[in-house]
């Protein structure tokens, strides 16, 4: 069992999850998953102290391995972070782009996380509380033809998010969505340079691209309660890309 509150981190190991494991680590135990890099997971947990484990987000028997190891250890869950995610292989034009491929992300990226949310949900209803964030991303309602994949699949993890919060609501389960732009990771390491010129000139009303802890920092608020009325609330994270300027 654990005294601190629990927190499960999908997709810790890199990038915007390591980011966020390494801030909730600070107050909570914190268990990491990662798929392949198990260096980058032991880095983590090396920095920070995080327990990790292997798993396959889009993988039934790994989702349900990840929850149990969850109860079984510590407890309790207190907050799920659905952070895990994948672009495309390939990327291509919407008139050329594979089943295979469209399969293969939306595994991960929506179907893996809103069944993990079930299976933490019915624990969470068990001891009484708890919380739940999705970290979806500008793509969400950014049409970006190359990877029509990643798109369909944050956009249908931003409804997952208001379908879980209504129906956790009266359970005193919180759902949030945080929705990243631009961040300084491993996925857009190829263009980052192209991201990063086109954030200084009006791209970004912030003229800057973000990193890992500028999406960590509304997690923090979520992890402690201060939004705790807002169930369903969507935090943008994404340096204003969001406004719509005149």
């Amino acid at each position: 069992m654990s005294i601190k509150p629990v927190a499960i981190v999908t997709g810790a190991s890199r990038g915007i999850g390591r980011g966020i494991a390494l801030e909730l680590a600070r107050t909570h135990t914190v268990i990491g998953t990662y798929r392949g890099r198990r260096d980058a997971a032991e880095s983590l947990q090396a920095e920070c102290g995080a327990d990790i484990l292997q798993c396959d987000i889009g993988s039934p028997a790994d989702r349900a391995a990840l929850i149990a190891y969850a109860v079984d250890k510590y407890g309790r869950i207190d907050l799920l972070v659905n952070n895990a995610g994948i672009a495309p292989r390939e990327r291509k034009d919407i008139l050329e782009a594979s089943e295979e491929i469209f399969d293969e992300v939306l595994d991960t990226n929506l179907k893996g996380p809103y069944f993990l949310t079930q299976l933490a949900a019915r624990q969470m209803i068990t001891q009484g509380s708890g919380r739940v964030v999705f970290v979806t991303s500008i793509s969400a309602y950014t049409a970006s033809i190359m990877r029509g994949e990643y798109c369909v699949s944050k956009a249908g993890l931003s409804m997952a998010v208001q379908l879980w919060a209504a129906r956790l609501a009266p359970h005193n389960v919180q759902v949030f969505e945080v929705r990243p732009g631009i961040i300084r990771t491993d996925m857009i390491e190829k263009v980052k340079d192209a991201y990063e010129e086109k954030a200084k000139n009006g791209l970004l009303p912030q003229n800057r691209l973000g990193d890992p802890a500028d999406v960590a920092k509304p997690i923090r608020a979520i992890a402690d309660g201060l939004i705790d009325y807002g169930t369903g609330t969507v935090i943008n994270a994404d340096g204003g890309f969001h406004l719509r300027i005149l």
